[in-house]
């Protein structure tokens, strides 16, 4: 009887967030496959989406110099915040920024945890070292925010003034803007002028509305109901100041992307930076000189590696993909990772698989994504705090039962397939 199992399978994860980077996730869902099957081939390809850990991978993909940066933390206390330089090869000089790690929810402890407080001030301050540098372009990454500012924390860093109807400009905060009535862009860094931003974010997320920041990410931040409201109106607020004070070309309110980081992309669009699709930026454009992209391909990544080759090219030599998130639910097929990793699966057929730390409400839509099959990697119901420290485990275990369950359908499809032929000789 002849067993029909992958011979090289793509691992392609996300993070999974506050508990294991995206790196870290590779590396455990890769191991848990090894358990089951020891001589097949991995390709490890943890995908940047912008949030935590995506510098990490760009750098350690295209070899770029690493920086660090004292700024100002999501909550005010000061954070080292990481960031690098992608040298083109031809002179040019691209800096890979991460708002995640200027003002990501993971730098905002549990008792502080209102996103109406919280600042990207940090964030201007990354941008403005970088503008500094001498940079010949700015790549951010949007997401993991722990923010809801629209951005004003991040344009007050850049020498913007915001001020209520006494001319006395604001403390920090988004619940502070329903109070803004002027923008002072007078003293915006020079710089900003002749260096093109590109933002890396999910062009799913708009800034007010139904679907805007404050009602969508705001309870995962931290906002009480009442909460939300007062931050979807103070968005709406600060939208129309935006429009009012630099003319944008793009709808600041409820444009593609305007949303990103708790409105981050609002604000930094406001002043010419463009947002793209995360996944456009980070994977597709070959070279950091191309229109917005980041480069890194090399090779096809072979076992044990990074995988720092094309994805695309690694999903079409792979037998089976898996890849992996802290959540999948309702919210995945907007531009989560799994579902772009299956997007471009489609192209080619290859058979998709994603873990999850949880499958919340509407985990089923994602079938229609492409994903031909989803499991938690929680089998039984443990509090957080649990599952965040035993996430690589968890997330192995998970890995080596999904192979088992494989190894079990292609045993049942060789056995029926040779009582078929069984029944065609007699």
């Amino acid at each position: 009887m002849t067993m029909f199992i992958p011979q090289r399978i793509l691992v392609a994860p996300s993070g999974f967030k506050e508990s294991l980077s995206a790196v870290e996730a590779a590396e455990a869902i890769a191991g848990g496959i090894r358990r089951e099957l020891p001589g097949v081939r991995v390709d490890i390809y943890p995908v940047p989406d912008g949030g935590e850990g995506t510098v990490d991978i760009i750098a350690a993909r295209t070899g770029a110099a690493r920086r660090t940066t004292r700024v100002t933390g999501p909550v005010g206390k000061p954070v080292f915040a990481e960031w690098a330089i992608v040298d083109d090869g031809s002179g040019g000089r691209t800096a890979v920024l991460e708002m995640a790690s200027a003002g990501g929810l993971r730098l905002v402890p549990d008792d502080l945890r209102d996103p109406g407080a919280t600042t990207t001030r940090g964030v201007g301050e990354l941008i403005a070292a970088a503008l500094d540098e001498g940079v010949d372009r700015i790549v951010l990454g949007c997401g993991d925010s722990g923010t809801c500012d629209g951005g004003a924390g991040a344009l007050s860093a850049l020498g913007a003034r915001i001020l209520d109807r006494d001319g006395r400009e604001l403390p920090d905060g988004g619940g502070h803007l329903i109070d803004a009535v002027s923008i002072d862009a007078s003293g915006l860094h020079p710089a900003l002028a002749s260096t093109p931003i590109t933002l890396a974010c999910n062009m799913h997320n708009v800034l007010t509305g139904p679907r805007g920041v404050a009602r969508v990410f705001g309870p995962q931040k931290g906002a009480t109901p009442e909460r939300v409201e007062e931050l979807d109106a103070a968005m709406t607020t600060w939208a129309r100041l935006l429009e009012g004070a630099f003319a944008p070309p793009v709808d600041v309110a409820r444009g593609p992307g305007s949303g990103a980081s708790g409105g981050l992309g609002a604000g930094l669009a406001a002043i010419g930076a463009v947002p793209r699709s995360r996944f456009d930026v980070l994977l597709d454009d070959s070279g950091a000189g191309g229109p917005g992209g980041i480069g890194g391909n090399g090779g096809a990544g072979g076992t044990g590696g990074l995988g720092a080759g094309d994805i695309d090219a690694l999903i079409d030599a792979a037998d089976l993909v898996i890849t992996a998130e802290g959540a999948i639910d309702f919210q995945t097929p907007n531009g989560k990772v799994p579902a772009e990793i299956a997007r471009r699966a489609q192209r080619g057929g290859a058979p998709v698989l994603a873990l999850a730390g949880s499958l919340g409400r509407g985990a089923p839509q994602v079938h229609d994504c492409g994903i031909g099959a989803i499991a938690s990697i929680m089998t039984v119901p443990m509090a957080l705090e649990d599952a965040v420290r035993d996430g690589r485990a968890l997330l192995a275990d998970a890995a080596a039962r999904s192979i088992r369950l494989l190894l079990l359908g292609a045993a049942v499809a060789s056995r029926s397939e040779e009582r078929f032929r069984e029944g065609l000789a007699s």
